[in-house]
């Protein structure tokens, strides 16, 4: 396998960089050791360009070749003036409802095909690759492979793991690990609590309960104390971490009216917030603005959520639309994914490498 920070490292001073995409594989391997277990997905040739993803015998999502193939992507992202792009798992592959071994095997194999990815994109690929983080001796594993073999900038996790907000302290030991490592963490919406309040079409689980998943999950960064355990943790969160910046003032007041609250954050909450990095995937002027005053302006990065329909499809035009200074659209546009994922060196907008 490539060592991707061999090419990942030489990334342009002005190019954009897009932290939040995803892959998926054109196919999964067979189950070859018993029975086909519960979950474990498979694809169906829908066109010449799209195939369907199936898990249980049941249609999942259709997704298109761009999905898995390099230069479909990098036709998509000279047009939109991406330079690089950080590849993800799709979050229903984050197979943390599945059994932990099956899951690993399943994980492991979607990180290679990230891998393979990364190496066609000659230096315009990152990878952030998933873990089996249902059982963190295994997370732990895949976690080092991740970096020693593959050299992943870092990973990509859920908002939750079956139920459990990923500030819960039962984590604190793998995101000490990671952060000694010195790799990144994405969180992206999976699962979302609260589907039972929601009426009408199973969309809405995209459109309403990842962001308010996502608000939750960086709510409990905050009131578990993952920042101040692990300080040097990079860790940004989706959807312009979702209905967090709605959140922050009431968990502010929180802290100043109730003892035990004070008690619980130590630091003003709004203080922390400043130490997360956050997408621009909001899909709106003023909550863009909003999302930047809350997580700091050397904080926010794009994020388009490619290749699927529900997507940003003119992240540049939407920075700009927010924002007019050069120096602050130089660090949306790709300054803060450098320091969050770590890279340096330089990539021109055409894909060259300088």
């Amino acid at each position: 396998m490539t060592h991707q920070h061999e090419n990942g490292s030489r990334h342009c001073a002005h190019g954009a960089i897009d932290i939040h995409s995803h892959i998926v594989p054109s196919t999964f391997p067979k189950w070859a050791k018993g029975p086909v277990p519960s979950g474990w997905p498979s694809t169906e040739i829908s066109d010449c360009c799209h195939r369907t993803v199936v898990i249980d015998s049941r249609p999942y999502r259709t997704v298109s070749d761009a999905c898995w193939t390099a230069s479909h992507r990098l036709e998509d992202m000279d047009r939109s003036g991406i330079s690089v792009q950080a590849l993800s798992p799709m979050p229903e592959l984050f197979s943390y409802w599945l059994d932990a071994h099956v899951a690993a095997d399943l994980t492991r194999y979607i990180n290679d095909v990230i891998a393979t990815m990364v190496h066609e994109g000659r230096g315009r690929f990152v990878g952030l690759g998933g873990v089996p983080l249902q059982n963190q001796d295994l997370a732990m594993k895949e976690l080092h492979r991740l970096k020693h073999e593959l050299g992943f900038a870092g990973i990509e996790i859920g908002s939750n793991v079956n139920g459990t907000p990923i500030g819960d302290p039962k984590f604190a030991e793998f995101f000490a690990e990671v952060a000694r490592l010195d790799m990144s963490v994405f969180v992206h919406a999976v699962r979302p609590t609260g589907m039972d309040r929601l009426v009408g079409p199973a969309n809405l689980q995209q459109i309403l309960g990842y962001p308010s998943d996502i608000g939750l999950a960086a709510a409990s960064i905050l009131t578990g104390g993952l920042l101040r355990k692990t300080p040097g943790l990079r860790i940004a969160l989706s959807h312009g971490g979702g209905t967090f910046s709605a959140l922050l003032p009431r968990l502010e007041q929180g802290f100043r009216t109730f003892p035990a609250v004070a008690e619980a954050l130590e630091t003003s909450p709004s203080i922390q917030a400043r130490a997360l990095f956050a997408d621009s995937l909001t899909f709106d002027k003023v909550m863009l603005q909003r999302v930047v005053k809350v997580f700091g302006e050397d904080r926010v990065m794009i994020g388009t959520d490619y290749p699927f329909n529900f997507r940003e499809t003119d992240p540049i035009g939407r920075l700009h639309d927010a924002f007019e200074q050069e120096p602050v659209l130089d660090r949306l546009k790709h300054g803060n994914a450098r320091a969050f994922l770590a890279l340096g060196g330089s990539v021109a907008l055409d894909g060259s490498v300088t």
